[in-house]
């Protein structure tokens, strides 16, 4: 068969089957009286076999190897395959979301394109100051609109406290547009991320920011709850306050959740319910004495006749410590 038969058949140009015949891949069996190139069968089975192994991605140095050396083994070189694979997979995947991200802010021209390439760079820097100029810089680079997912996802993974501030910041700048994608960080496997998630939706002072953090009062991290509560409460949220008082109770942040009840306690209308839920957990044996001290503590600035009157009980308590700071915070609201 001649080489013009050869390509139309094999789909293998002519001039690759001739650059193949120059590195030595592919000698024809014969040639014709006239000169011409002769393939046989076996020929045409090499053909495929080139063409087969070039479709894994092998070199064609690899491929002369793989055909020619009897010693060759092909697990590490396809180990190294997919080691290279998932390399250019990642790398694309890579390019892809920044090309989505500088489309989704539909840059007018070049310059925009330009800056908004900038910025993701510099927020994908290993220098911490980098990362953080860019966060603080991202609220308005001349007029571009900055990727929201490139701020959530650098938020998200920052593990740099004052970087994780300015980047919580420019998310509350932003909007709206990144609560999607912060509410799936909430479901997160990674502890870290869910608290992350979490701090930047506190930050979000929008009513669709409130309403997912009165969803994270159920979620099953403790540390998503507990943050979400003295978000809430610092917003009059009353469903706040339950969290809040068993942060009181098991000693986390639990003078940080007596200020923030304390805020939802300005509202009459939630002073004596506040006080009542306090009372309920002061209640003999509910608590250790340790607990009743610090809820007792927590009646100090909650107003009311409730309030006042648990403290008076509690100016008789068995526990002296709690005696006393009952009763010094009554002498206090009395000089008030």
């Amino acid at each position: 068969m001649l080489i013009g038969d050869v390509a139309r058949r094999s789909g293998v140009s002519a001039r690759m089957l001739r650059h193949y015949e120059s590195l030595g891949l592919l000698r024809p069996t014969d040639r014709t009286g006239a000169g011409y190139r002769e393939y046989s069968s076996d020929d045409i089975r090499r053909i495929f076999h080139i063409e087969s192994l070039r479709s894994l991605g092998l070199s064609l140095r690899d491929v002369g190897r793989a055909l020619d050396d009897p010693g060759f083994a092909p697990s590490d070189l396809v180990d190294d395959l997919i080691r290279q694979t998932r390399e250019r997979i990642a790398a694309e995947t890579e390019l892809l979301t920044r090309l989505r991200r500088i489309g989704a802010a539909e840059p007018d021209g070049w310059e925009d394109v330009l800056q908004i390439v900038a910025l993701l760079q510099a927020l994908g820097s290993e220098s911490a100051g980098k990362r953080q100029r860019a966060a603080l810089s991202s609220a308005d680079v001349d007029g571009v609109p900055v990727p929201t997912e490139a701020l959530v996802e650098a938020a998200l993974n920052e593990t740099d406290t004052n970087v994780a501030g300015a980047l919580r910041w420019a998310l509350a700048q932003s909007g709206d547009g990144g609560l999607a994608l912060l509410a799936e960080g909430l479901d997160s496997p990674v502890a870290e991320v869910r608290k992350r998630a979490v701090q930047c939706i506190a930050e979000m002072p929008s009513r669709k920011a409130t309403a997912l953090l009165q969803d994270a009062l159920m979620n099953p991290d403790i540390v998503v709850r507990r943050c979400a509560a003295m978000a809430l409460g610092a917003r009059g949220v009353a469903d706040a306050v339950p969290t809040l008082i068993d942060m009181v109770v098991e000693d986390a942040n639990d003078v940080d959740a007596a200020d923030a009840l304390s805020a939802l306690a300005s509202r009459p209308a939630l002073a004596d319910q506040i006080a009542a839920r306090l009372v309920e957990s002061l209640g003999p044996g509910v608590v250790e004495s340790s607990a009743r001290r610090r809820l007792t503590q927590a009646l100090a600035e909650i107003p009311g006749i409730t309030a006042s009157r648990a403290l008076a009980d509690l100016s008789h308590d068995e526990d002296r410590v709690v005696a006393l700071t009952a009763a010094y915070i009554l002498t206090m609201r009395d000089a008030r």
